[in-house]
């Protein structure tokens, strides 16, 4: 049926009072390794093209382009962009959600998000290792002002981007703190990693690891699949953030064991 929607009664397409379209898009997003990437050419016409994307801990979707593409170039004259992002699941991909982003690309310049940026990047696509330091590729974040979710019937609306990207201003010390701490739990933690997958988020078996921590929650990757494991409370110190992954893992622990796995 969501192959249909689009033709049906914008009265029809709003969403059903118990789904939660930000959440959603939000997981989504934080899911995402592929987009799509829209950008205006030099007559103004649309050009797409297959982007590799990633997330910054508020959830600003983050591109690694290079200046001899025909997009960065685009982007270059006209900063104005639209992201889709779908679940990738297998069969008929126009059952599964997704999600376009509207706003503009901006190529990162202060040294500390451009580290962050890398960092976030190259733990969900270690592949980009090989060319991350060529002269002419750059990261770029996509300054989103709005998303348009199409998550099956009844479940199409717009996402404003206060309900989209996280407000981190409070949280510099559990962000400064991210990168050992998602260091600390691959080497010394990984059966609670895996905990997180199998119980909490409901996997199947993988290598799965942790890529990513925010304020709002941690990111798992096992071969090509990320996860999103949401926390039960926001968490903006080392402290905080401890005491919640410490928590899931006792939960995780807990939960009844899926014999079919």
């Amino acid at each position: 049926m969501a192959a249909r929607s689009s033709a049906t009664p914008a009265s029809a397409t709003a969403p059903t009072l118990s789904f939660d379209a930000p959440a959603a898009t939000r997981r989504l997003l934080r899911e995402a390794r592929i987009g799509a990437l829209a950008t205006l050419d030099a007559e103004g016409g649309p050009y797409a093209s297959l982007v590799q994307v990633a997330t910054l801990p508020d959830g600003t979707p983050i591109l690694l382009l290079s200046t001899l593409a025909r997009h960065t170039r685009n982007i270059l004259a006209d900063s104005r962009v639209s992201l889709l992002i779908d679940e990738r699941r297998s069969g008929d991909e126009l059952q599964g959600a997704r999600a376009g982003l509207m706003g503009c690309a901006v190529r990162l310049s202060e040294a500390d998000e451009i580290e962050m940026a890398r960092r976030r990047f190259l733990a969900r696509h270690p592949d980009a290792a090989m060319f991350v330091g060529f002269a002419d590729f750059a990261f770029y974040r996509v300054e989103v002002t709005s998303a348009h979710l199409v998550a099956g019937f009844g479940r199409i609306t717009d996402v404003s981007r206060d309900d989209l990207i996280l407000d981190t201003s409070d949280a510099a010390e559990m962000l400064a703190a991210e990168e050992s701490a998602v260091a600390h739990m691959n080497e010394d933690h990984r059966d609670a990693i895996t905990l997180y997958a199998l119980h909490l988020i409901g996997t199947g078996p993988g290598d799965w690891r942790m890529i990513g921590i925010d304020p709002a929650g941690c990111d798992l990757m096992s071969g090509t699949e990320v996860r999103r494991l949401d926390f039960p409370r926001r968490a903006t110190t080392a402290r905080a953030m401890r005491e919640i992954l410490v928590e899931l893992a006792t939960k995780a622990r807990g939960a009844p064991v899926d014999s079919s796995q």
